[in-house]
Parts: structure tokens; C-alpha cells; sequence
């Protein structure tokens, strides 16, 4: 783990001890500078879950991912300062509260004086780590969340302080490896009925909200503020990647094939 690299990629010069300052200064920093996307399954980019294929797209080619890269690669910088960190099994629920299958979602418990909930995988969730422990509501801006632990724990959130309390998805503290995620990584990116296969998506958190670009709809949300437009074609929605979440795909294309062809950039073609 080139860790200078990677704090380099989510533009971090905090301190670096292991606590729970720390922690939440590097989970906010990865929220605000790696957007949460699925472009490789819809360019049938085959995705490898081990350390150093997810340094190399994430740092090297600055690129996100989806929770199984995010949160595994996250782990590994956590890991390379000194915190002990652990990949938890979740179940994420789906508009009708009902959950998913084990390992549908890749979620972290960070442990130091206290456990914390980590998660950079998730989209629209928590922007700081929570008490994994506490069963009072966690107050993040206008947003609240609370864990609740019976059989399992249960992440809930609550959007408004008038709002209903709505379940975000539930987790064991059984500790796994990246080889338990892969068969549900693998429907993840092949399956019709998996949400990641029916459109693209890239969101990135920003101070006073969060950008998205779903398909060809850029929505940018201010905090009870939302704007959404039409993008007009495929030059405008690349431009769109490139300005707000620093993916550049012709580029990235490029420097692939050569890659594959053994060349290096301005290499004469054979």
C-alpha cells in the first residue's frame, strides 16, 4: 500500500495516528473526493477484489467503485496506518424494508477505544463514522442515523427530524475476506435483476450536498435543495465525469489498450 498515494487521491493532509479524529477526517475525505459509481460493469470491465487491483484503479487510475472496491480498498489504507479494521457481511433493505442476500453489501467496523461503523460504499448514507455501540440517534447535519441490535445490528436513517425512520441494511460483526464477497460481486455486475446492471450511476458527496449522474440526468442536491437537468449527449455526459468526479474514460480507454498492447504513451503504434 503506497499510502502517500492514496492520501494524495482523496486530497488529505490530516493527521495520520490511529483514533477516531483521524478516522473520521480520512471516511469524510474518501466521501468527498472518490465517487461512487458502477461505469465498469457497464464497459464490462471485470472487477478484482484484492488490494492492489483496487489501488491500481481507484489511486492509480482515479477511478470509484461500488462498496466491495470502496470500503476493500479503504480497509487497506486503514489497515497500512495501524488501524484494526474488519469487513462485515450486510444485507441491504429495499423500498418495502424487505433485505437482501449475505454479502450484498460490504460494510467496516473500525476498532479503537470504541467500534465504529465505516462505510465510503454506500451512496447516500452516513458522511462520518458512527458509534457502533450507541443506540441514541447520531445527529450528521440534517440527517440522523441509530444502529439497533437485536439478532443482528440494523442501520437506520432518518432524513428530516419530522421524517419516519426508514432501515438502510443489517450486519453481523463476523469478520470476512474479500474471497466471501465474490460470488455476490459476480451477480452484482452479470445479473438483469441486480440495480448495478440496469443503469449507470456516479455520485460523489460535496460540502452542502452530493452530485449524481444517473444515465443522462445530472441532479445536484444543496441541502433541501435538488436541481436535476438532461444531459444532451455522449460528449456532454463525458465532460460531466470529467468536471465533477475527475474520470476522464476516453483517456482511461487509451492508456488501457496500450497497456494490453505493451506500449506506453506516445509510442508509435506497430
Amino acid at each position: 500500500m503506497d499510502a502517500a498515494a492514496y492520501l494524495k487521491r482523496i486530497n488529505y493532509d490530516g493527521p495520520l495516528a490511529p483514533s477516531a479524529e483521524t478516522l473520521r477526517q480520512l471516511h469524510l475525505a474518501h466521501l468527498l473526493s472518490v465517487p461512487f459509481e458502477n461505469l465498469s460493469i457497464h464497459r464490462h470491465e471485470p472487477i478484482v477484489l484484492n488490494d492492489d487491483a483496487l489501488f491500481e484503479k481507484i489511486v492509480q487510475r482515479r477511478r470509484g467503485g461500488f462498496c466491495y472496491e470502496l470500503n476493500g480498498v479503504f480497509a487497506a489504507l486503514l489497515r497500512s496506518l495501524g488501524f484494526k479494521v474488519t469487513m462485515l457481511s450486510a444485507e441491504v433493505a429495499n423500498n418495502e424494508g424487505e433485505f437482501g442476500e449475505p454479502f450484498d453489501h460490504m460494510t467496516l467496523m473500525v476498532t479503537l477505544d470504541e467500534r465504529w461503523l465505516a462505510d465510503v460504499g454506500f451512496g447516500d448514507s452516513f458522511r462520518e463514522p458512527l458509534r457502533l455501540d450507541a443506540r441514541e440517534p447520531q445527529i450528521q447535519g440534517n440527517d440522523a442515523f441509530k444502529i439497533e441490535e437485536t439478532e443482528t445490528h440494523l442501520l437506520m436513517s432518518r432524513r428530516r427530524e419530522d421524517g419516519d425512520w426508514e432501515p438502510q441494511y443489517r450486519f453481523t460483526l463476523q469478520p470476512y475476506g474479500f474471497a466471501d464477497y465474490d460470488e455476490m460481486c459476480r451477480y452484482h455486475q452479470t445479473s438483469p435483476q441486480s440495480h448495478f446492471t440496469q443503469k449507470r450511476i456516479c455520485s460523489r458527496l460535496t460540502l452542502d450536498g452530493r452530485v449524481s449522474l444517473s444515465e443522462m440526468r445530472l441532479i445536484t442536491t444543496r441541502g433541501r435543495e435538488r436541481e436535476e437537468f438532461e444531459v444532451a449527449d455522449k460528449t456532454e455526459y463525458e465532460a460531466i465525469l470529467r468536471e465533477q468526479f475527475g474520470i476522464a474514460l476516453a483517456q482511461e480507454s487509451e492508456s488501457l489498450n496500450l497497456i494490453h498492447t505493451g506500449l506506453q504513451p506516445g509510442d508509435e503504434r506497430p
